[in-house]
């Protein structure tokens, strides 16, 4: 579901009955130079390819290059990873006067607080 120009109140009683669904849910919109998007997707799985480091064996070379770890670009992996979205009005609910806030808060883009 994906929703724009809509109340607070709408997205987040439309996002509650997405997440009891388990249904990707997500909503935006732009006021002039400023935007917000917000996605649940519930319970996301993924897969990531990764790049193999391989490490340089010290008897081979000698200087100050041997000890850094060296990419093979050649060789990859795929890792599987899982991801747990909140719903928004979980989000839109945070305590800012704790401890752990005051610390997210220097993370915190502006924008969350017009949607506020």
């Amino acid at each position: 579901v994906c929703l724009t120009c809509c109340s607070r109140d709408v997205m987040v009683k439309i996002n509650q009955i997405c997440h009891k669904n388990s249904v990707k849910f997500f909503t935006g919109d732009v006021f002039g130079y400023h935007g917000y998007m917000f996605a649940d997707l519930g319970e996301h799985e993924f897969v990531e390819e990764k790049t193999k480091i391989t490490k340089v064996n010290p008897g081979v070379e000698d200087g100050p290059d041997t000890k850094k770890a060296k990419f093979d670009s050649s060789e990859t992996t795929m890792v599987k990873k899982r991801v747990v979205f909140c719903p928004l009005k979980e989000a839109l609910a945070v305590d800012w006067s704790g401890e752990k806030a005051k610390a997210a808060l220097k993370r915190t883009a502006p924008d969350y607080f017009l949607l506020q």
